[in-house]
Order: structure tokens, then C-alpha cells, then sequence
């Protein structure tokens, strides 16, 4: 049986799936944006977040920032899969990243890592921001913001440290 207090996989694992599945994606806004699988990993992507925004200390109403951003983005790369108009679709995604932005300048901020601080708060700051002028500025200015997130990502895998109260596996079986 499963033990919901344990954890079965690294924090570094649970830092490194995001990367590897967004990095594909942030590739594409480069040479191709509007690649028909961008949406498809995208979601992945997203959820791949909840792992790490249960893992990542942070108050609970940044972890709620953090399972929001999730669940708005995952709807926001359904409504873009199944063609709803973008506008609304970019509406709702912007959305999500103020939540984001809340979450991850959050739980940067509890970090014990002056690296993952710096840049959690810049990435979390820029993503937020974009947000708010994002019908004055092309989508290109957030794009800086994917390159970010990835950095954030590798910082964490790098610098951060499994909590020993939860091991990575459960030291002996879970009680019956």
C-alpha cells in the first residue's frame, strides 16, 4: 500500500520532470510557436507541477496559488487543443500566471538557496507582471520568462534537499 506520507521519488526527480517536459516546448517558442504537440506536452507539463508545488515548502495559500495556476493552465491547453478561441484561451492562461507568479515568488522566498531565491522571485515577478500588460506587449516578452522557469527548475533539482522526516521511500512498510 501507498503511504501518503512518504515520498517515492527525489525532490530532485520532482524538479527535473517539468524541465524535460517543458523544455521541448519553450524550444518551440523560438523556432516554431504554433506547433500543433506545444499544447499536448503543455498539459503534461502543468501537471507535472503538482508534485512539486506539494513538495516545495511554501504557505498554504501559495500552495492553493500554485494548485490554481495548474488547474487553470491544464484548462487553458485543453481549451487551445480543442480549438476555442484564443483570445479567451490567452485570457485565461494570463490568469494562471499571476498565480504562478504568486507560488513561485512564495515558495523562492522560503528557500534556504540564495540561487533559487534570486530567481524564483525574478521568474515569479516577470511571469505575474506580463500579465498586466500583456495586451500592450507582444507574446515574445514573456518568452524570457520559459527560459527562467527552466533555470528554476534545474536550481531546484540542484540545491534543493529532501525533508529527512520524508524519505524519498519508505524506510519500513506503512502500519496496516
Amino acid at each position: 500500500m501507498l503511504d501518503p506520507r512518504r515520498h517515492y521519488a527525489s525532490l530532485r526527480l520532482v524538479a527535473l520532470l517539468p524541465l524535460l517536459l517543458f523544455l521541448p516546448v519553450v524550444i518551440a517558442f523560438f523556432t516554431d510557436p504554433d506547433v500543433a504537440w506545444g499544447e499536448y506536452l503543455g498539459v503534461f507539463f502543468h501537471l507535472s507541477i503538482l508534485f512539486l508545488v506539494s513538495r516545495l515548502e511554501a504557505a498554504p495559500w501559495a500552495k492553493a496559488a500554485g494548485y490554481a495556476w495548474v488547474a487553470l493552465d491544464v484548462l487553458t491547453g485543453i481549451l487551445m487543443i480543442n480549438a476555442v478561441e484564443y483570445d479567451t484561451a490567452w485570457a485565461v492562461r494570463l490568469g494562471g500566471h499571476v498565480l504562478a507568479g504568486v507560488w513561485i515568488v512564495a515558495s523562492s522566498l522560503v528557500s534556504r538557496s540564495w540561487p533559487v531565491r534570486v530567481v524564483g522571485v525574478i521568474t515569479g515577478a516577470w511571469l505575474a507582471g506580463y500579465s498586466f500588460v500583456g495586451t500592450l506587449l507582444a507574446e515574445e516578452f514573456l518568452r524570457p520568462a520559459g527560459i527562467m522557469i527552466l533555470v528554476w527548475f534545474a536550481l531546484l533539482a540542484i540545491f534543493h534537499r529532501d525533508d529527512p522526516e520524508h524519505p524519498a521511500a519508505p524506510a519500513s512498510p506503512a502500519p496496516a
